[in-house]
C-alpha cells in the first residue's frame, strides 16, 4: 500500500489533477468497457487524497474534480450530437460536456464533503457511499433529473456474467447497487477483517443471482414481437426528399416481421419518432402500416400536435383499418435536447418555440388482444423507479429510442444498459427499439434474448417472455435506495463516535495510511 502514502502528499492543484485522473479512470469501469477493478485503485486512492485534505473546502475541491473526471470520460458522446447540427451549434462542441460535468461534480463534491467530515477508517467509507447514494438519487430530480451512469451500472456487463451480478436491482435498483459497489471498492483501504467481509459480500451477490436466474417463471404470454431497425442515419432522418424511401423501408421490415412470427399474435415495434409523417392525422400513412401489419399491432413512434399546436413525442399502437387504438405523450424529456427549461432563459433560445410538450406521466396502455404494456420513450428508460404507473402495473415493457444522434459510441451502449437494468428492478420483460441501434429483447431478468447490433438494418422476431410478480424494488420504489443510504450515514456517525482509541486494529487501516499525510 506504499501508492496510497504517495498518494497522500500531493497538495494543491497537484492533488486537484490527480483526482480529476482518478474520476477520468474510474469512467472506464462504466458500459461498455466494464473495466471494474479499476476502481479498486481509484477509489481507495481518491480517499486517501481525500484524507490528507487540510479542509472541507479543500476536500469538496478534490470531490469536485473527481467528478468533473469521472462525467467527463463518462458523457463525452454528447458531443456526437452537436456535430449532428454543427453549422448552428458549433460553439457549444468544447462547451457541453464540460459544463455538464462541472454540474454533475457539484455532486459528487457533497459526497466528498461529507466523508471528509466523518473521520477515518470505515467511518469514512460509509460516509462517503451514503452521501455518494444521496448524491445520485437528488442527480434523478434536481433540474429535472438526469441520473445517467449510476455507479452501479458497472456491473450490467453483457451476457452471463452480467445476468448474475445484476439480480440485486430487484431488491435495492441500480442505486442501491451503486452503494455496494463503492463499499466494496474501497475495502483494499481497510484492516483484513474489513477486506474478509467485502469479500463474503461479494460471493453472497454471486450466489443470489445464480440461484434467482436459475428459478423457474410461470406462464407465457402467448404473443411475438417483432422489433425493427430501421437504421436511418439522424442527417437523414427529416430529410424531405428521402421520406417516402425511409417510410416504405418501415413498412416493408414490418411484412418481413409479421411474416417470420406466423400465425401468433403479433406487435410491431418502431423506434421513437421512425415514421416520417403525423400519424395522428395522415390516415393515409396509418393505414399503409395496418396493411404492411395485417393483423398485427404496430406501436409506432411520431411526433403529434396537441390543442395549442405545440408538439409532443408520442407513441402510437396502430391497429386494423389504421385505429389508433392507444396513445402515449413522452413525459419526461430531455433539457436543451426536447426542451428549453424555464431556469435555463440564458438569453439564448437553444431549442425553437421552448420544444415539445410534456406528457402526463407513466401509464399502461391496453389494447384489443394484447396485454398491458408500458411505454418508455428514450430518455425515460433512465429513471429506476419512476417508468412504470404503480396503480396499473403493466405486463411488459416498451422502450422506443433514436440514439443515431450519438453514433458508433458509448452513449447507445449506456442507454441499452440503462433500459436493462429496469427490466430486472421492474421484473418486466423489455422490447427495445432503437433507430440505428441498438435494438434488443430482454426477458423479466434482465436477460437478453436477442438483439441487432449497431448500424444494422432489420428486424427482431422474438417470443414476449412472461413477467414476474412485483420484485421488492417495484413495491417500494426509490424508498430501499433512500434507506440504505440514511442507514450507511447513520452507521458512519455511529463508528465516527467511537473515536479511532475505540477501535483497536482499524487503526492499521485507513486511520494509519492517513496520518502520513
Amino acid at each position: 500500500m506504499g501508492i496510497l502514502s504517495i498518494l497522500s502528499s500531493p497538495r494543491g492543484l497537484k492533488a486537484d489533477a490527480v483526482c480529476l485522473g482518478l474520476g477520468a479512470a474510474s469512467a472506464l469501469a462504466l458500459p461498455p468497457l466494464h473495466a471494474i477493478p479499476l476502481l479498486l485503485v481509484t477509489i481507495p486512492a481518491f480517499l486517501t487524497l481525500l484524507g490528507a485534505c487540510p479542509s472541507g473546502r479543500s476536500a469538496i475541491r478534490r470531490g469536485w474534480c473527481f467528478g468533473f473526471g469521472l462525467h467527463a470520460v463518462g458523457l463525452y458522446w454528447i458531443t456526437e450530437a452537436i456535430l449532428i447540427e454543427a453549422a448552428r451549434f458549433w460553439w457549444l462542441v468544447p462547451l457541453a460536456v464540460p459544463a455538464l460535468a462541472a454540474v454533475l461534480g457539484l455532486f459528487t463534491a457533497f459526497a466528498a464533503w461529507v466523508a471528509w467530515r466523518a473521520g477515518q477508517g470505515p467511518a469514512r467509507l460509509l460516509a462517503f457511499a451514503g452521501a455518494w447514494l444521496l448524491a445520485d438519487l437528488a442527480r434523478q430530480f434536481v433540474a429535472t433529473g438526469f441520473p445517467w451512469n449510476p455507479l452501479g451500472s458497472v456491473w450490467g456487463i453483457p451476457g452471463a456474467v452480467g445476468d448474475i451480478m445484476i439480480q440485486p436491482a430487484a431488491w435495492i435498483g441500480v442505486h442501491g447497487m451503486t452503494l455496494v459497489t463503492v463499499l466494496l471498492a474501497g475495502t483494499p483501504l481497510l484492516a483484513t477483517r474489513w477486506r474478509l467481509v467485502g469479500g463474503a459480500v461479494l460471493l453472497c451477490w454471486v450466489a443470489f443471482g445464480s440461484a434467482r436466474l436459475g428459478a423457474g417463471v410461470d406462464g407465457g404470454q402467448a404473443v411475438k414481437i417483432a422489433i425493427v431497425q430501421g437504421n436511418v442515419d439522424q442527417g437523414q432522418k427529416w430529410d424531405r426528399g428521402l421520406a417516402v424511401r425511409i417510410f416504405q423501408r418501415y413498412l416493408d421490415l414490418t411484412a418481413e416481421g409479421v411474416a417470420r412470427a406466423g400465425q401468433a399474435a403479433t406487435v410491431v415495434v418502431w423506434p421513437e419518432t421512425a415514421s416520417p409523417w403525423l400519424l395522428e392525422t395522415d390516415r393515409n400513412a396509418r393505414e399503409a402500416i395496418a396493411e404492411a401489419a395485417g393483423s398485427g399491432m404496430v406501436l409506432a413512434g411520431s411526433v403529434r400536435f396537441d390543442a395549442e399546436q405545440r408538439p409532443r413525442n408520442s407513441l402510437m399502437a396502430i391497429g386494423p383499418g389504421g385505429r389508433i387504438e392507444a396513445l402515449y405523450d413522452k413525459w419526461h424529456l430531455v433539457p436543451f435536447g426536447e426542451y428549453q427549461p424555464w431556469w435555463a432563459s440564458v438569453g439564448i433560445q437553444l431549442v425553437p418555440g421552448g420544444g415539445f410538450a410534456p406528457g402526463a406521466g407513466p401509464a399502461s396502455l391496453r389494447v384489443p388482444g394484447l396485454p398491458a404494456f408500458g411505454p418508455l420513450v428514450c430518455y425515460e428508460a433512465i429513471f429506476p423507479g419512476q417508468i412504470v404507473d404503480a396503480g396499473d402495473r403493466p405486463a411488459w415493457l416498451v422502450n422506443v429510442t433514436n440514439d443515431a444522434w450519438f453514433g458508433n459510441s458509448s452513449g447507445p451502449r449506456q442507454h441499452l444498459s440503462a433500459a436493462r437494468f429496469r427490466a430486472v428492478e421492474e421484473g418486466l420483460p423489455l422490447m427495445r427499439a432503437a433507430n440505428t441501434g441498438i435494438s434488443a429483447a430482454f426477458d423479466a431478468r434482465g436477460h437478453e434474448i436477442g438483439r441487432l447490433g449497431m448500424r444494422e438494418t432489420g428486424v427482431l422476431v422474438v417470443d414476449l417472455p412472461p413477467a414476474l410478480p412485483p420484485t421488492v424494488f417495484a413495491r417500494f420504489g426509490l424508498a430501499i435506495p433512500g434507506l440504505l443510504a440514511m442507514a450507511a450515514l447513520v452507521g458512519a456517525w455511529v463508528l465516527r463516535r467511537r473515536g479511532p482509541e475505540r477501535r483497536g486494529p482499524e487503526r492499521r487501516g485507513l486511520a494509519g495510511r492517513e496520518a502520513s499525510g
